[in-house]
């Protein structure tokens, strides 16, 4: 039973965690002093541990970000890592 409750308690911590950085992230897109988008994606990857719909929306946010990297070959590389 100390599994469970303790899966259980990550579990709703991930997703708490998840949303408030998200909700940071929306937030952030309206003021100057929040980085909106550094917040929406880590929040999405935190959601993505453990919803579908999140994972489906960072794999179409990596996608649109290799096209736009495909069109723009003078574009920096991304840090390694």
């Amino acid at each position: 039973m100390a599994k469970v409750n303790g899966r259980l308690f990550w579990r709703i911590l991930r997703l708490v965690t998840g949303w408030t950085l998200l909700l940071l992230g929306v937030i952030g897109l309206f003021l100057p002093v929040l980085q909106g988008f550094l917040f929406i994606a880590s929040g999405l990857v935190v959601l993505s541990t453990e919803s579908q719909w999140a994972r489906r929306v960072l794999d179409r946010l990596k996608s649109w970000r290799r096209r736009g990297r495909a069109r723009d070959p003078d574009a920096p590389s991304p840090p390694a890592g």
